[in-house]
């Protein structure tokens, strides 16, 4: 116990001596040792980085998680689960929410209706979507938030730490360097005054000291006269020699601290080229979520345009094949086969988008690559394999969204967000 009291006593010192230092400083009473310039540009850059790797994680996660009132429970439930180290379950999306709703209402209102059946399509999309955003959210949380967050909790705490402790050790170097100065003046000051019994008159201390032997003796003069100001001095330089002492021993423990301080913030440039890479993996990630959507809407799209078309055609006719043994009844005058009377026949229907675009003129013919499968909806589209080439071109008065495409015999309409183009 006494030891604990004693250790608290000495620590309540030492924190009171650093108090008057610092607040000497601030009031311009008393020097400051200042640190190398390089070391304040590191100490300045790391700054820089926590304050703007907080902006940028806090700025990300609203990004990632708007309106914050309706996700606080969520964000909490977050935190809970990261300091119990535990894995957060996955949730529901809001489209992923969205798309249940709409078919649950397709329930109610009758799949087979017009709208029901529209409510099961777009249902059915939106649910892809929120699989998509549930999957960036992942992704995004594990490339580059988790890796934001490391630092700001665990890297930064440790340069925290150590920039403290190197400016108690730089207030303890000054504080040694003021005792030391002040023991100096003290020792210049008693060696410039002159001793008392030097400048008395010989036989005044001769009088003083027979009175004094014939009083008490000599020992009892000894005590009670002053003594010659060497022992003074004796003190003096003592005191200075210990105050350098510890003056010698504040700046090793100042240039050790200053150097792990050094190496600490000198790592800030291998954080820098860590977020660099989280921040590519996280432009990646935001590219496939985008991608996957416009995929997505483009083929809700062409959903909805065939439910578009079926409603205005409430009775379609299917196509049947002639039968062959009524191919004779149905020849047209002048046909005298039956090849020649299906080409008749051909002749009277509507022609199709791929033989009205061979007969349109051809512009900027050119090759293009593959980025992802495709699979055609219609006979006037291309199927399409990842990383295949293909020769693509366009026609006058053609959707902007859509090339020709051609492989081999084969040619139909191709979305353009599937290819890259090729000089």
């Amino acid at each position: 116990m006494d030891f604990n009291v004693k250790k608290l006593a000495s620590g309540a010192g030492v924190f009171f001596t650093r108090a008057v230092q610092f607040t000497e400083e601030k009031l311009g009473q008393a020097e400051k040792t200042e640190l190398d310039p390089h070391l304040e540009n590191l100490i300045a850059r790391a700054d820089c980085t926590k304050n703007w790797t907080e902006k940028i994680l806090r700025q990300t996660e609203v990004l990632l998680q708007p309106n914050p009132i309706d996700h606080t429970g969520a964000r909490i439930e977050e935190f809970i689960y990261d300091k119990l180290d535990k894995k957060l379950p996955s949730k529901t999306t809001n489209p992923e929410l969205l798309g249940q709703y709409m078919l649950e209402a397709a329930n109610e209102f009758g799949p087979g209706t017009p709208y029901g059946s529209t409510l099961i399509t777009v249902g059915e999309y939106q649910k892809r979507l929120g699989g998509a955003e549930r999957e960036l959210l992942q992704t995004s949380a594990a490339t580059f938030l988790t890796p934001l967050r490391n630092f700001l909790e665990g890297d930064w705490r440790t340069i925290s730490k150590e920039r403290r402790l190197l400016e108690n050790r730089r207030l303890d170097l000054d504080i040694c360097k003021a005792r030391l100065k002040k023991a100096k003046q003290a020792e210049a000051k008693a060696a410039a005054a002159p001793d008392f019994q030097e400048t008395r008159p010989r036989n005044y201390v001769l009088s003083a000291s027979a009175s004094a032997l014939n009083q008490s003796g000599w020992e009892s003069w000894d005590v009670e006269t002053n003594p010659s100001g060497s022992e003074q001095m004796k003190l003096l330089s003592e005191e200075v020699d210990k105050a350098e002492h510890e003056l010698r021993v504040a700046q090793t423990e100042f240039d050790r601290q200053a150097e792990v301080t050094r190496l600490l913030l000198e790592g800030i440039s291998s954080t820098h080229l860590n977020h660099l890479r989280c921040l590519q993996d996280f432009a990646e990630a935001q590219a496939t979520y985008y991608a996957q959507c416009h995929h997505y809407m483009q083929d809700l799209q062409r959903e909805l345009n065939k439910c578009a078309n079926s409603v205005s055609t409430p009775h379609p006719t299917p196509a049947v094949c002639p039968d062959p043994d009524h191919l004779s009844s149905a020849f047209p005058s002048g046909s005298s086969s039956p090849r020649d009377a299906v080409s008749s026949l051909s002749n009277h229907r509507p022609s199709t988008l791929a033989m009205e675009q061979t007969q349109l003129p051809v512009t900027g013919s050119r090759k293009a690559k593959v980025l992802y499968d495709y699979d055609a909806h219609d006979v006037s589209e291309l199927s399409l394999l990842a990383d295949e080439l293909i020769t693509v071109y366009t026609v006058p008065g053609m959707d902007p969204d859509w090339l020709i495409g051609e492989r081999g015999n084969q040619k139909g309409k191709v979305p353009v967000t599937y290819l890259e183009l090729l000089s």
